[in-house]
């Protein structure tokens, strides 16, 4: 007994001087933030990105394009098996605190030589020339969590968890804006091969008038040929959107997860709607809710953990390991209880002392790391306020674009009617009518690209507020 005690008080006295080094402190990151965004009027603490993506998006041939690719897109599909791995891990991390338990079971048959000095005193004390030992046994060792090594390991698995968990939510936020994205340039180009097909049927009809006028002597064959390559012109163009209006339905469909086929739709890209008066909240609500930015935030608090780690390692640690079980050196009597039973307890506390600078190294690599992390974080949480500002300016500009590209396709419509007039009472000539027609086209072309342009800022900027993966 008083060996033990003796044994009880060293520990004590080890642990109590171990105890005085300090432990890791973390210090908690704010980044930088403007009280509101720009191009924003008021700051208001609501944000579109609250919505879920039903309630922003409400077209139901889009919503059921997205409900797909959130089932079926393979990306977000890997990144859910990441997150049962990580989850995985984290079980496993919980146990970190309890004792390693073994069983074993060994037998071991030695003969030495005759002439040795071991053979010699089996033969004289034991009769024979081997000897044999048989031993079954638990065997368990156990690490006290002192400087909070195992957790901060524990909190290193967390961490990753949840790094792989907000990772899922941030590609999910990209899968939507892609599809979206997709589906809105799909209904432009839909928009754009029926101007274009409109536009042939004018072309059509100027070239049938000039050929008359041609036949009747009122024009010359260049006339004519200028009308003709018109129409082609247009022809052509058709022929571009066809091909672009494929490779878009075979994007979207791969995006949802399935094979390259003709997506269905049954409107037009002015019967969509997406919330108008958007409001973009707060910043530092933006923070909180974007899962790239919150990814981020938990990768600064692994690197934590793992200095808390590399400087527990530089401190003592307290092992315990016991064994027990039957041991015997004659297999008959291996298992006579109590006879062949035996036990072993043993405590050691180490300290590293020299280890070729490699504890202090790992330490201040770990720092370092952390550093890195710390303005890593940062750089992220301003690109998102740059991505909001971003989407905003570009929304506010937008409108006024679509305004006036509205305004100048019903001014050159309106002079297409008054060339064709003027054409056939001959006061204009082909190419004033030509033109006129060229230039209706590619304003209709640009209105509908800048619409649907409006509609990619909007959608950017439900993504860039975090919305997305609700």
């Amino acid at each position: 007994m008083k060996r033990v005690k003796n044994i009880i008080i060293a520990f004590g006295i080890a642990l109590g001087a171990v105890s005085c080094v300090p432990k890791l402190a973390y210090q908690e990151t704010k980044p930088e933030l403007p009280e509101t965004f720009k191009y924003t009027a008021t700051a208001d603490t609501a944000s579109v990105a609250n919505l879920q993506w039903k309630q922003f998006f409400n077209d139901p041939i889009l919503q059921d394009l997205i409900e797909k690719g959130i089932k079926n897109n393979y990306d977000l599909q890997i990144a859910l098996k990441q997150v049962a791995s990580s989850q995985e891990k984290l079980k496993q991390a919980k146990y970190l605190q309890y004792p390693d338990i073994g069983f074993g079971v060994s037998a071991q048959i030695s003969k030495p030589s005759k002439n040795s000095m071991n053979g010699q005193s089996l033969n004289l004390f034991l009769g024979q020339n081997h000897v044999e030992d048989y031993n079954g046994a638990f065997n368990l060792s156990w690490e006290a969590d002192i400087w909070g090594k195992i957790k901060n390991q524990q909190e290193v698995s967390k961490m990753q968890y949840l790094q792989t968990y907000e990772a899922t939510k941030a590609i999910q936020t990209q899968v939507v804006a892609a599809i979206a994205q997709g589906y809105y340039n799909l209904l432009m180009l839909d928009k754009q091969l029926q101007i274009a097909k409109s536009n042939l049927d004018l072309s059509t009809n100027t070239l049938s008038l000039t050929e008359k006028l041609w036949q009747s002597g009122d024009t010359t064959s260049l006339g004519v040929q200028q009308a003709t390559a018109q129409k082609q012109s247009t022809e052509l163009l058709i022929t571009q959107l066809e091909q672009n209006i494929a490779i878009q339905e075979n994007a979207l469909s791969i995006l949802v997860g399935e094979n390259p086929n003709k997506v269905n739709r049954t409107i037009e890209m002015s019967d969509t709607s997406l919330p108008q008066d958007i409001s973009a909240g707060l910043p530092a609500a933006m923070v909180s809710r974007r899962p790239d930015v919150r990814q981020q935030e938990l990768v600064l608090l692994e690197s934590n953990s793992i200095v808390g780690i590399a400087q527990a390692n530089m401190y003592p640690s307290l092992k315990i390991t016991a064994a027990g079980g039957v041991n015997s050196f004659k297999i008959d009597n291996w298992f006579s209880i109590p006879a062949s039973l035996f036990g072993s307890v043993l405590g050691g506390l180490t300290q590293p002392i020299f280890q070729k600078r490699q504890l202090k190294t790992d330490l201040n690599v770990a720092k370092i790391q952390r550093e890195k992390n710390v303005l890593a974080f940062r750089q992220s949480v301003l690109n998102a306020v740059g991505e909001v500002s971003d989407a905003l300016a570009s929304n506010e500009s937008l409108k006024v674009q679509e305004q006036k590209a509205s305004e100048k396709v019903t001014t050159l419509k309106n002079g297409i009617k008054s060339a064709e007039m003027l054409y056939k009472g001959g006061m204009a000539n082909y190419l004033e009518v030509i033109t006129a027609q060229g230039n209706s086209l590619h304003a209709e072309l640009n209105l509908a690209s800048v619409k649907r342009q409006r509609l990619s800022s909007i959608v950017d900027l439900y993504r860039a507020l975090g919305g997305g993966w609700k």
